[in-house]
């Protein structure tokens, strides 16, 4: 049997989590004083995704970059690709909440769009 130890991030209470796993399936988790902590625990064991939060730059707008983040979470293996796919992205203002950034990126199937505005110059 394999154990593995987590810290949930699920909420400002970090529950120390203990997940018993036997080839690959977790037995049994323990630990977690909400149900989230569990599904929390269970995902990260066997398939970890992270929402990636950066910024983008912005043309001709009243700020230079906007900030931007993924729809949806993305396998964690892909992060630092989709940061990468992001470095060099270029938006020209106006900027609005939501609009889209960059879809399907790193191949994730996952779509980056705006949290922020930005007015013209």
């Amino acid at each position: 049997m394999e154990i593995k130890k987590l810290i949930c991030i699920n909420c400002p209470m970090g529950c120390p989590l203990t997940v018993e796993m036997e080839e690959s399936k977790v037995i049994r988790v323990s630990g977690n004083t909400c149900k989230r902590g569990e599904d929390y625990a269970r995902r990260e064991v066997t398939a970890p995704a992270r929402t990636v939060a950066t910024t983008v730059k912005v043309v001709n707008g009243k700020a230079g970059r906007v900030s931007v983040k993924t729809r949806e979470d993305i396998p964690k293996e892909k992060v630092l690709a989709c940061v990468k796919a992001l470095k060099d992205v270029q938006m020209e203002a106006p900027v609005c909440i939501g609009d889209l950034v960059a879809a399907d990126i790193a191949g994730t199937g996952v779509d980056v769009v705006a949290t922020g505005n930005v007015g013209e110059l």
